[in-house]
């Protein structure tokens, strides 16, 4: 189903479903529902707003259940007990910057409110703190998908308004595994290159 599709579908609504998804976790319908808003289908400011306050929902009830049911539910469910570690090593690290960043770590994202429940860490100042980061990552997201869509307009012109949420998802999708792949191989090429010098050294004595 289209984006618009489905933004038409549902009209205001479609505001309650970005605030619901992001409640539960999600990104990719605030970038794609950003595109929306440069095509003028949804209004840029309530998509923020909605995706803020559903982000902000979400965490404080995990880091609720992290604080009052933590232990209990990492006995039944062992396999978060590294994510949660890491989350809390990067929360005693870095404190303030790691509750304002959480939402961009990826890997250990789904387990950071939680980990913080379970940590030291007071509701008021994590409520604080998560408030102005779920504002941050509504903004950055909602923007990105806004200025992807400037950008797919500039390339494909009127075309845009009828690309799939599919068609969307594999441009994204791609733009992320080129970079991925160019990191992977600068990684190993920066740790050839020390075995390389001794080869030559080797070799020359």
């Amino acid at each position: 189903m289209e984006i618009f599709d489905l933004i038409n579908r549902y009209g205001d609504l479609f505001y309650g479903i970005v605030a619901l998804w992001t409640f539960l976790e999600g990104e990719t319908i605030v970038i794609f529902s950003g595109i929306a808003a440069r095509e003028g289908m949804v209004d840029l400011v309530t998509l923020v707003s909605c995706a803020w306050v559903g982000s902000f929902l979400g965490d404080q009830l995990y880091f609720m259940l992290g604080r009052h049911a933590g232990a209990r539910m990492l006995r039944r469910y062992p396999r978060w007990q590294p994510g949660v570690d890491k989350a809390l090593s990067l929360l005693e690290k870095y404190s303030t910057a790691f509750i304002l960043s959480f939402r961009f770590v990826y890997g250990i994202r789904n387990f950071s409110s939680f980990a913080m429940g379970m940590s030291t860490l007071s509701w008021r100042r994590f409520a604080v703190l998560n408030f102005a980061a779920a504002g941050i990552w509504a903004v950055c997201f909602a923007g990105a998908g806004y200025i992807a869509g400037i950008a797919l307009q500039q390339v494909v012109g009127d075309m845009a308004g009828t690309l799939s949420l599919t068609l969307l998802g594999a441009l994204v999708l791609f733009t992320i595994g080129a970079v991925l792949v160019n990191r992977w191989r600068k990684r190993r090429a920066d740790a050839a290159a020390p075995m390389a010098d001794t080869v030559k050294a080797t070799a020359a004595g």
